[in-house]
């Protein structure tokens, strides 16, 4: 089927991260035609840079105005068209779907969540005005809804340094061997230097890799550079594509994420993880996380269940560290259990079956 993906970016990384990953998955594995239509191209081939050639070149990336008027490549009526997050249609482009003579299916895909109410509204339709036929489709972790974005599934365990992204070998040549490594991808309001103040404070070496951009984020709150005593090691790396993030994760003890799409990645690494989830005025947030955390932990002791809802809620390193060794083993076994979960195929193989 050819599909048409169209991605409003919000979070520069997050909203077009998810439709990148949706794409290839069409494309790759279950050999789809796909296009995305994005309003940040730029941002989008930053993310797909690293993706191997025989996958990327299979995917038709276009600006956001080109799905209603491009000479070079003219628009054809696809089978599916994908509202990302829920951003609206070009109307000249859906101008174009009134009058073709086979209608579409539109897909609005909505935001991850593992809150209980979206299994009552996953794949209900929405009618339109304009006749197209249009439904909600939920991703999420319950086997009743949309499921999540699995490909590329990486290795359990860390990889031998010889497989080091050539963008991170200047980095990783300065990890010491016997430190523990925690990797850091947050929004701007995190309490990031008071949390690696308190990190510093624990006896033990420990490495941490700040992801682009980062660095200059420390000392937005202060006039003065971050300074921490010699156990704690900050190193910066350059902006990297999807699939050299995913190594990142897999080699950190630890790691601390933000948008959907890293997310979903740092359960898929086995490693415990802050989610610094996307702050909303309502505190809708909150309940968002909560919705997960309810999900995560259930069949964790009342002590991991404490120190992961601390983590999660920015408490200090201090208080929760010590649980560490037991965090990684539940985060092992979430991680077998998401794929069991998925293993009918997930997001993208869900979407198939629906639209067929």
């Amino acid at each position: 089927m050819r599909w048409d993906i169209f991605c409003q970016i919000v979070d520069n990384y997050g909203d077009a991260g998810v439709c990148w990953r949706l794409a290839r998955s069409l494309s790759s594995l279950h050999g789809q035609e796909v296009r995305i239509f994005c309003d940040d191209l730029p941002t989008l081939n930053l993310l797909a840079s690293g993706t191997p050639s025989a996958i990327k070149e299979k995917i038709d990336l276009q600006p956001w105005e080109a799905s209603y008027h491009n000479a070079r490549h003219p628009v054809q009526t696809p089978d599916v068209v994908i509202e990302a997050f829920g951003c609206e249609l070009p109307e000249r482009y859906l101008a174009g779907l009134f009058i073709a003579p086979i209608k579409p299916l539109i897909i609005n895909l909505e935001y991850l969540s593992a809150e209980p109410w979206i299994i009552d509204f996953h794949a209900k339709p929405s009618p339109q005005s304009h006749g197209i036929p249009k439904y909600f489709f939920f991703p999420g972790f319950q086997e009743s809804v949309g499921g999540l974005l699995i490909d590329p599934i990486p290795a359990e365990g860390q990889i031998v340094a010889n497989h080091v992204p050539d963008l991170l070998r200047t980095t990783w040549t300065k990890l010491r061997s016997n430190a523990k490594r925690i990797s850091i991808f947050c929004y701007p309001g995190a309490p990031l230097r008071k949390w690696l103040e308190n990190l510093a404070t624990l006896e033990m070496e420990i490495d941490v890799i700040l992801t682009h951009g980062h660095s200059e984020l420390l000392n937005v709150y202060g006039e003065q550079p971050v300074e921490l005593p010699s156990n704690l090691q900050l190193l910066s790396i350059p902006f990297v594509s999807q699939d050299e993030y995913d190594w990142v994760l897999s080699q950190c003890d630890f790691n601390i994420v933000r948008g959907e799409d890293s997310f979903v990645r740092a359960q898929l690494a086995g490693k415990p993880f802050i989610w610094h989830i996307y702050p909303q005025e309502d505190r809708a947030h909150e309940v968002k996380l909560a919705a997960f955390l309810d999900l995560y932990l259930e069949n964790t002791n009342s002590e991991l269940r404490l120190a992961v809802i601390a983590a999660m809620t920015w408490a200090m390193p201090s208080e929760w560290f010590k649980s560490l060794d037991a965090w990684s083993t539940h985060a092992l076994a979430w991680r077998t259990q998401l794929l069991k979960n998925q293993g009918d195929g997930g997001l993208a193989a869900r979407l198939i079956r629906f639209t067929s």
